[in-house]
């Protein structure tokens, strides 16, 4: 029988490694367009653009305004991820 520090473990990695593997694919998807945005109306840096998503998603939790089909958590931490990811690659 697993003790709940093994099955924390389990979560964290399971967890992590979902957002990991959500994040290559929808990187793929969009075409990089986090880190390298077109800018087709928003004209600022990719950095400031993460940020602004990342606030969306906390209003949406702060205000218990999510949506059915989405898990604003798992965006949160992906959106998190790629601003770490973004000034790593500075």
């Amino acid at each position: 029988m697993k003790d709940k520090q093994e099955l924390f473990a389990e979560k964290v990695r399971k967890i992590t490694n979902g957002i990991a593997e959500l994040l290559i694919e929808k990187n793929k998807s969009y075409g990089n367009s986090a880190l390298e945005p077109i800018n087709c109306f928003y004209k600022g840096d990719a950095e400031t653009a993460i940020k602004v998503r990342i606030d969306d998603k906390l209003s949406r939790i702060m205000r218990g305004k999510e949506y059915k089909q989405e898990d604003t958590i798992m965006d949160l931490l992906g959106y998190l991820v790629i601003l770490k990811v973004s000034k790593e690659m500075k």
